[in-house]
């Protein structure tokens, strides 16, 4: 796990417990920051520290990081690029700032890169407990888990789809379009299609592989027609979206509503029509 961090960065994040480590931020000049056990604090060669101690990479640093997170070839995360991250060999995430270079409307590349989001994936047993008893206990059912970014949608999802495999040893495909959520222990019943879009995913998934249940991760609105799609032909649908309200979800499609609060933190979970549950 970030086997692609410079020297100077990597010998700043080894005085951490990497279990506690949810995010780094990497801006060109500027302070080290991190994701520490849900709270974000500067990092320097002591550790944790103050803006004024704090480690502030390079230019270079943050371009080497990357490279060396892309295994030194651009070519290959091109598609990825494009859309303003890149996943490394582990499941880290890294958004990318920077210049978007675009041509006839689409963009075609990143250039001058100054700052990078570094998101570490964490698998995290038994952290989905309670959504599986408040919503799966009596059976399989459609659901989708609501929150800001950083709250641990993703990491709810991979351990729900444990469970459901462990308990319940169904057939689960998980759609990992970015190629984070298949980032850890799935179960022995997961198969996992990555980087293909959700719609390509759902349809290769329902036609030849019969799936019971669709995981997939954050929802964008044209999304919904596939996992309706999926839903209508009796498959269930295990969904994240960045929302934090039941009534901002465009289409009312699934059966529960699971809202986070705080760092992996169920504040409520409502039914179909927003009924409360849990």
């Amino acid at each position: 796990m970030l086997e692609f961090l410079p020297p100077r960065i990597a010998a700043c994040t080894a005085r951490l417990n990497l279990n506690s480590l949810y995010e780094l931020r990497l801006r060109t000049d500027k302070p080290l920051s991190v994701n520490y056990g849900g709270k974000f604090v500067f990092l320097g060669e002591s550790g944790v520290c103050s803006p004024a101690h704090a480690l502030r990479p390079t230019a270079a640093e943050v371009e080497n990081t990357l490279l060396a997170a892309c295994e030194h070839s651009l070519y290959a995360v091109e598609n990825q690029l494009k859309e303003g991250f890149l996943t490394a060999a582990c499941g880290e995430r890294l958004g990318v700032a920077g210049t978007f270079v675009y041509e006839r409307g689409s963009v075609q590349a990143i250039r001058e890169i100054t700052s990078l989001c570094v998101r570490v994936p964490h698998d995290i047993r038994g952290c989905a407990a309670e959504v599986y008893k408040h919503c799966l206990e009596g059976g399989l059912c459609s659901l989708i888990v609501l929150g800001p970014p950083g709250d641990g949608k993703t990491t709810i999802l991979r351990d729900l789809t444990r469970i459901v495999s462990e308990k319940i040893a169904c057939n689960i495909l998980v759609g990992d379009e970015r190629g984070e959520l298949s980032a850890g222990k799935l179960g022995e019943t997961a198969d996992v299609i990555r980087f293909a879009d959700k719609l390509t995913a759902f349809t290769s998934a329902i036609r030849a592989l019969r799936p019971d249940v669709i995981v997939t991760d954050e929802l964008l609105p044209a999304d919904y027609a596939a996992v309706r799609r999926a839903i209508e032909s009796g498959i269930a649908v295990f969904a994240s979206a960045h929302l934090v309200r039941y009534e901002d979800v465009p289409e009312k499609l699934f059966d529960r509503y699971v809202l986070l609060e705080g760092l992996g933190g169920v504040r409520e979970i409502v039914g179909k029509e927003g009924e409360h549950v849990a």
